[in-house]
């Protein structure tokens, strides 16, 4: 292969972190223009830096997702976090229907780079774990956990093995429950943490994402809707802690 052809085809062990946008077929049902707006928006002042920050490469996009390579694990976590804890500020104001939310999964494995892009089954799991994560929310491998645990101050679900599309062993999954992010989240907008408010005696109600049971992709927008719509009544609630 001469110089200036085709990069080589070429392996070695990386971070992958793949993200989408949950619900995107929905909103850009409902308002195209401005979901690709917000798309545009949120990723050149939030997401883009971060990765870059955290010396991530942009393998590429895919609509609304895209794939993300590092060399280290800690700063793929590190960015996916770092990127959830400003999340909800940069929410503020936008109606609930119109909201994007991300979803991200990581996992650690042998890649073949081919002109650029990424393969193999390092790929392809991390991908599986991003369908495995709620909006907003990061799923890891037993893999990425088992390399963050003792060095990052987070909590994880574990999810259990799962049998995923053209994977065919289960994969272990684990759900990151970054209550620090949250708390980091309300600090840059001027919010205190529920603990420095007083609301041990206030009523409060936790939602979580709603599992789409008929596996057809297609309905996920039903399923992200029914959240977002509880979400909405719940927030008018003044009394309750949502």
């Amino acid at each position: 292969m001469q110089t200036g052809d085709r990069e080589r085809a070429k392996g070695r062990l990386a971070a992958i972190l793949a993200a989408d946008v949950a619900g995107y077929s929905r909103l850009m049902g409902a308002d195209e223009e401005g979901t690709l707006d917000r798309l545009k928006k949120h990723r050149h002042e939030l997401l883009d830096p971060k990765i870059t920050e955290h010396d991530g490469r942009i393998v590429k996009t895919t609509g609304d997702g895209l794939l993300v390579e590092f060399a280290s694990v800690i700063d793929a976590v590190r960015c996916a976090v770092e990127f959830n804890a400003q999340w909800p500020s940069a929410r503020a104001g936008i109606p609930a229907d119109r909201c994007i939310a991300f979803r991200v999964g990581i996992n650690v494995g042998d890649i073949i780079i081919d002109d650029g892009d990424i393969f193999g089954d390092g790929v392809n799991v991390a991908a599986r774990l991003e369908g495995l994560a709620e909006a907003g929310g990061i799923c890891v491998s037993q893999v990425v956990h088992d390399q963050v645990r003792d060095k990052l101050d987070l909590a994880f679900q574990d999810m259990g093995e799962q049998q995923v599309k053209n994977i065919a062993r289960p994969v272990r999954a684990l759900r990151i429950l970054i209550k620090a992010a949250r708390n980091a989240s309300r600090a840059e907008i001027g919010e205190p943490a529920p603990e420095a408010r007083g609301l041990g005696d206030k009523p409060s109600i936790a939602v979580l994402a709603f599992l789409n049971m008929s596996g057809d992709p297609e309905q996920e927008y039903f399923v992200d809707g029914i959240v977002e719509d509880i979400i909405t009544g719940l927030s008018r609630m003044k009394w309750l802690f949502l």
